[in-house]
């Protein structure tokens, strides 16, 4: 992307964003007391969101954090501390109708990977309050975000604004292209019942059946582009190999490998971040099982820039969450873990390419849906 012309790139634009996440997104209504949750690095996007809100009569409720705070958290808190979150909070979480958390990648000095779990499964039932409000998530372009992309912070912005359809003189409509295009998808895959997934290093069977296929269409994750459900709780079997970089608690986790049996993670290792994996899966007994299963399905998204919100979307990818699963798929598996792990398809990834089977039936080969 080195090579584009600085005139053709799209200046990132905070009002124009905004727009889409009150409006879209939350659909704020008159009187509702929706939280917006960001780091300081974000101010000019928590502002215009603020004012978005405010026009559209609703009371936006704006907690900041400053850059590298769960880290400070996870490192220095005395434990009475770091595993319980007080009773303040969660009932301010009940006041409100619904919250947007704005993502800043920001360069942080990574937390002990098991005390940062046990922030994490302290914060289990404030996220869990939080998802039975509306909610959604996006992120600001930060100069990290773009070095980890391989970007400059203006190559970056683009990049932010196209895959958000804010190119769009319509971004509202394109979104709504997407939402026609995955219903399509979901008709399919809602007659299914055992889904294979088949590539270089994996082997895995999951089954859905009576599971809820979910349209993401940009309303929760801001950008969006993918369909997925909660697989039944025993049914994973065999193995599956990640080849798309993940990152958990700002520590990268590269090659990481699970063998499954009767629906549990019996075997786990890693190229990089192996700690890092055992200790997500060691955070609770749900952690060792699938919360969820993601098709993606946004083409305009060619490769990962180690940021999950765009490299699970990416067309031809599959994800598979340990820990919690959506209520709304019928997904039953509750953990305070929900990490999306991403194995690339297509072909011309360089991955080797794979294969998609539901009830036996060639699916989707090489990244490219057949049917």
């Amino acid at each position: 992307m080195t090579s584009t012309s600085m005139a053709s790139l799209l200046a990132y634009d905070p009002e124009r964003h905004a727009e889409l996440l009150a409006h879209y997104c939350l659909s704020a209504q008159p009187g509702e007391r929706l939280l917006v949750g960001a780091s300081t690095a974000a101010a000019p996007l928590v502002a215009a969101t603020s004012r978005a809100l405010l026009r559209a009569g609703a009371r936006p409720a704006v907690r900041l954090s400053y850059p590298g705070q769960d880290e400070d958290f996870a490192a220095l808190a005395a434990d009475a501390v770091l595993d319980e979150v007080p009773q303040g909070e969660l009932d301010d979480m009940r006041g409100m109708d619904g919250s947007l958390r704005i993502l800043t990648p920001e360069a942080a000095q990574p937390a002990d990977a098991a005390r940062a779990a046990r922030l994490l499964a302290s914060r289990a039932e404030l996220a869990a309050l939080r998802s039975q409000k509306k909610w959604s998530l996006t992120l600001y372009p930060t100069p990290h975000a773009a070095a980890q992309a391989g970007m400059t912070l203006a190559e970056f912005e683009d990049f932010v604004m196209r895959a958000m359809f804010l190119d769009r003189p319509d971004p509202v409509a394109a979104w709504g292209e997407v939402r026609e295009l995955q219903a399509r998808l979901i008709e399919r895959l809602s007659r299914a019942d055992v889904v294979r997934i088949e590539a270089p290093g994996t082997d895995l069977t999951l089954r859905v059946g009576g599971r809820i296929w979910s349209n993401s269409d940009g309303k929760r994750n801001m950008p969006s582009g993918e369909v997925f459900t909660g697989p039944l709780e025993d049914s994973a079997e065999g193995v599956v190999t990640f080849t798309v970089p993940a990152s958990y608690q700002g520590q990268t986790v590269r090659g990481a490998r699970l063998v499954f049996r009767a629906g549990q993670v019996v075997e786990a290792s890693a190229e990089e971040g192996e700690a890092v994996l055992h200790a997500a899966l060691d955070t609770d007994p749900g952690a060792r099982r699938l919360g969820e299963l993601g098709i993606g399905t946004n083409f305009g998204i060619q490769r990962g820039i180690g940021n999950i919100l765009f490299d699970e979307k990416i067309g031809g990818t599959v994800h598979l969450a340990i820990g919690k699963s959506y209520p709304e798929t019928g997904g039953l598996n509750r953990s305070a873990v929900h990490w999306d792990l991403i194995t690339d398809l297509r072909a011309a990834s360089g991955a080797g390419g794979g294969r998609l089977l539901l009830d036996g039936e060639v699916w989707q080969e090489g990244g490219r849906f057949l049917s």
